[in-house]
């Protein structure tokens, strides 16, 4: 065997031994990746998940909006990425509890239950004026002591919390999409999908209530996205107001069951 042939065979072991190891570290990162994933989301392999979504405004039928519908189609890939199945539910259908499934909640608590149900178990600083005789304030968002109020199409609130009733390893937590207007939950969702892998790294598995704001919907769609705060504290701390509506709510039905 030649100098030149054992050189070409040399260099041929070096690409192909390169490229096997190149392909392992990918594999590696792609499956860490995938772990990490299937963790912030609580969906291991063939997991299932509920997609809870409300119902359109006005709809004598179980209408979904065009905006949850697209909210629903960003979240889809993640999900099967994850190896997971989902189902789709609407808010007012009999469902499991908290941590049992994995579950994404779209919608706002005067149209879904569910997202009522939410908010009044695991968010109690956060409250929702959703009276339209209310005017201008119709569709304010009240976080602790701090207000966001509407305009439409220019600018426009919505919160992406993830949340769990518990703290065991096995919980699965529901991601809560709750905005003022329907285009704004296909922008957390979207939000949610680009940005997962951060927040991962800052939050792990535990649970986080971030206020997002979306500018200018009326141009630019779900697409321009700001982060406001990180309102966990607050969204999760029940304000005086609320405190004292539950205690009223407690006294009344001990009065009506002593009658």
């Amino acid at each position: 065997m030649t100098d030149e042939l054992r050189l070409i065979l040399l260099g041929l072991a070096v690409a192909v031994l390169g490229a096997a190891l190149g392909w392992l570290l990918r594999s590696s990162l792609w499956r860490r990746g995938l772990r990490r994933r299937q963790s912030f989301f609580g969906l291991p392999p063939s997991a299932e998940c509920l997609l809870v979504v409300d119902r359109e405004a006005g709809a004598t039928e179980f209408t979904v909006t065009r905006h949850d519908v697209f909210a629903l189609l960003e979240l889809s890939p993640l999900i099967k990425e994850c190896g997971a199945h989902a189902q789709v539910h609407g808010h007012d259908a009999p469902l499991q509890s908290l941590g049992e499934r994995t579950e994404f909640c779209v919608g706002g608590p005067e149209s879904s239950r569910r997202m009522a149900l939410h908010l009044r178990s695991l968010l109690p600083g956060v409250r929702v004026h959703s009276d339209p005789e209310l005017g201008p304030r119709h569709g304010e968002f009240r976080i602790g002591g701090d207000t966001y109020p509407m305009e439409q199409g220019v600018t426009e609130y919505v919160l992406l919390a993830r949340l769990t009733a518990g703290e065991g390893p096995e919980e699965r937590p529901a991601f809560l999409f709750c905005g003022q207007r329907a285009i704004t939950h296909q922008a957390a969702a979207r939000y949610l999908a680009r940005h997962h892998q951060r927040l991962h790294r800052r939050y792990g598995r535990r649970p986080f209530v971030l206020l997002l704001k979306v500018v200018n919907s009326q141009a630019y769609g779900p697409d321009v996205v700001e982060l406001v705060a990180d309102v966990t504290r607050k969204a999760r701390t029940a304000t005086a107001k609320s405190a004292k509506d539950t205690k009223d709510s407690k006294d009344g039905k001990g009065e009506k069951s002593e009658s």
